[in-house]
């Protein structure tokens, strides 16, 4: 079992940053991946970022390519999600989510424990 932490949302204007956190804790030793998806009120879970724990490639959406990074701490079990250049387009609940499985990185159901959400918020 894992259970995940989220932080680092809030409210922000556009073109501003925010960098979310995921802590992990539990069963750890064998994720393949972690990944960020996000959720608009009335919208789809869309994926966002992922990354390979091992060996650290990550992987993106198109749409926040470029403004967005994904990182891993393996000392810490966290994964980071660095978000520049925000747009209110990015407003959402963001959730971060372990795989330990394989699978394509932008599929939700290869992801097997998720955190509980964190809003992030884009005004303009």
């Amino acid at each position: 079992q894992v259970q995940l932490v989220e932080s680092g949302g809030g409210l922000v204007q556009a073109g501003g940053s925010l960098r979310l956190s995921c802590a992990a804790s539990g069963r750890t030793f064998s994720r393949n991946a972690m990944g960020w998806f996000r959720q608009a009120p009335g919208k789809e879970r869309e994926f966002v970022a992922a990354i390979n724990w091992n060996i650290g490639r990550t992987y993106y959406a198109a749409s926040v390519k470029g403004r967005f990074t994904i990182s891993r701490d393996n000392a810490k079990n966290t994964v980071y999600l660095q978000m520049n250049s925000l747009k209110p387009e990015d407003t959402a609940v963001y959730y971060c989510a372990d795989s330990h499985k394989s699978g394509s990185y932008d599929y939700a159901g290869r992801y097997d424990y998720w955190g509980q959400g964190t809003q992030v918020t884009v005004s303009s």
